[in-house]
């Protein structure tokens, strides 16, 4: 049987919240697929602890909507609907607006150089359709984009929803006839905030995030569509 590793700072955190952390983990990426069994009497002892904090971690969980107790099945690793994608997507999305006011206040010339250093990045892989690759560094740009914000307890919650999003942003960007676009649209942000127009960069970022939100429904839909033809 495969060990679990609980991860880093297990001695600060309650055991429960560990496992916890660990298992969402797990099933957000995928590690643990939708249908997986979690029997807690295996997992226990995979993980190296006693049923009880696993308990508590799987009932967490459940509130999550990332597990589920079936009758005469046990705990099952929940598959994401379309619903529960679409409200990630909206919940990240409203976060991300409230931080605009203080970008705007706050870049500085350093801050703009910074957000640029990573777009010279992201040019030739947009152009080289290398999606692994832009991938992540789509999300370092916005997550890098939000802290200038310094609004720590608004950012503490997006990052919440960020290891979801993570999941499925692949999707929006696989498409090609939305990279280019969501591309220049990240450039042009940019601009926005060195030029301190905080309307354009509203109307700007709520256009590109709700453009990535229904780009990444779409995907998820013919990719389920493919799944079950």
């Amino acid at each position: 049987m495969t060990p679990i590793s609980l991860g880093p700072a297990a001695e600060s955190k309650p055991i429960r919240e560990i496992a916890y952390e660990t298992l969402k983990h797990a099933i957000i990426t995928g590690d643990l697929p939708a249908g997986s069994r979690i029997v807690e009497t295996d997992y226990a002892e995979r993980m190296h602890i006693s049923r009880t904090p696993l308990r508590e971690a799987l009932r967490k969980l459940e509130r999550d909507g990332l597990v589920e107790y079936m009758l005469r099945r046990g705990v099952i690793v929940r598959a994401f609907t379309i619903a529960d994608v679409d409200e990630i997507y909206t919940i990240r999305n409203c976060l991300e607006m409230l931080t605009l006011p203080a970008i705007i206040q706050n870049a500085t010339p350093g801050d703009i150089q910074r957000l640029r250093g990573i777009l010279a990045q992201m040019d030739p892989l947009t152009e080289q359709g290398d999606v692994a690759a832009l991938s992540p560094l789509a999300r370092r740009f916005h997550n890098e984009l939000t802290a200038i914000s310094g609004l720590k307890r608004t950012i503490r919650a997006i990052e919440g929803q960020d290891e979801y999003i993570t999941r499925f942003s692949a999707l929006s960007i696989a498409k090609e006839d939305r990279r280019g676009a969501a591309h220049q649209e990240h450039h042009e942000l940019v601009n926005l905030v060195e030029r301190k127009d905080l309307e354009g960069f509203q109307q700007l970022m709520r256009r590109h995030i709700e453009r990535s939100k229904e780009t990444c429904l779409l995907a998820l839909q013919e990719s389920k569509l493919r799944q079950n033809g």
